[in-house]
């Protein structure tokens, strides 16, 4: 794992957590939920990231308010049209076929 340092002055951790530790856990939260919410990570980066699960980190998502499932509306559509393409598929298949005589 790599490690980052950032010199940041005291003052800044009572506002935003108890202790360092605890800065650092939020900022790295902080950062899964941004990258995330960009569509620049998955779910699962997002989790390993903030160091925690990936249930506890859509949770989080949640609690900030960002959509767990990013799809866009095209890939959307795309994903319905090959399904609706696959069923059609699969029953032609089972169909009779009617050129065939009984």
């Amino acid at each position: 794992m790599a490690v980052v340092t950032i010199d940041l002055p005291e003052e800044t951790f009572p506002g935003l957590g108890e202790t360092p530790e605890a800065f650092v856990r939020e900022m790295r939260l902080a950062a899964a939920i941004f990258w995330y919410a960009r569509g620049q990570i998955s779910q699962g980066k997002g989790a390993e990231i903030a160091g925690l699960k990936r249930r506890e980190f859509i949770e989080a998502l949640g609690r900030a308010r960002v959509d767990a499932i990013q799809i866009t509306e095209e890939a959307l559509q795309e994903e319905v049209e090959r399904d609706l393409q696959a069923r059609r598929e699969r029953l032609a298949a089972d169909l009779p076929d009617s050129r065939r005589a009984p």
